[in-house]
């Protein structure tokens, strides 16, 4: 069996959290088995209690004293983690769990070091979302591309899964919205066997609780230059 260790990172999802965890345990795939992390990075609307009430939906749940940001919340999770596998899954049902069969078959049939979801390549569905989003994820899977040597189509797709001795969570040193890209920077390097496959994408809107913004493109590419500047050494 291969081992994937979901990292689930919530923050004020009361209304979604038991649904995406629910989700997660209804997927059976052949060959593989979960290890499901949550974290509750100090939400101040019952999401940690709710959670505490259901703990036959989690193997972990870490409860972070106040809310540090997402990144935060990511490195505690990592470090908890003991899967062959880091898979990414965000607690508000923008990403359908129902999706994992496919960022599973590289691994089976290909031996995969990392998997990529893309809402980019033919996906079922995709909710239209905001035209300066989409564009600010244009720019940083092209600056990506351009200094990595690579050809992702969506380096911001929440669906990214990695053999997890390729990070060290001790290295990471960003806890913002440009930590996935500080993350994808050191999992590319040290990966042999990369992979993309299509998953869906049903965004919310700002009122719905998008909290992410085109203008934290900026910090996305600025840490992507650090990285292929600056980086950590391979782990290989």
């Amino acid at each position: 069996m291969t081992s994937i260790s979901i990292l689930v990172p919530a923050y004020n999802e009361r209304e979604s959290i038991l649904a995406v965890l629910t989700q997660i345990q209804d997927q059976s795939v052949q060959g593989f088995e979960y290890e499901v992390i949550v974290v509750d990075d100090g939400s101040t609307d019952g999401t940690g209690d709710l959670l505490e009430q259901n703990p036959d939906l989690y193997n972990v749940l870490i409860r972070q004293p106040e809310n540090r940001g997402k990144g935060a919340a990511v490195k505690a999770g990592l470090k908890k983690a003991t899967g062959d596998y880091i898979l990414f899954q965000d607690a508000d049902l923008e990403y359908d769990p129902s999706d994992y069969y496919k960022l599973f078959l590289p691994i089976s049939r290909f031996e995969a070091d990392l998997v990529m979801g893309s809402r980019m390549v033919a996906p079922e569905y995709t909710r239209v979302s905001y035209f300066w989003n989409k564009v600010g994820n244009r720019v940083i899977t092209l600056a990506f591309n351009v200094l990595n040597n690579t050809t992702f189509t969506d380096i911001y797709s929440c669906y990214l899964m990695y053999r997890r001795g390729l990070v060290d969570p001790d290295s990471l040193v960003s806890e913002g919205w440009e930590q996935h890209a500080e993350i994808l920077s050191i999992a590319t390097k040290n990966a042999k066997n990369m992979y993309e496959v299509p998953v869906s994408y049903h965004g919310r809107t700002h009122e719905e609780g998008k909290k992410i913004r085109a203008h934290h493109a900026i910090a996305v590419i600025l840490m992507i230059m650090k990285m292929r500047l600056f980086g950590s050494k391979s782990t290989s």
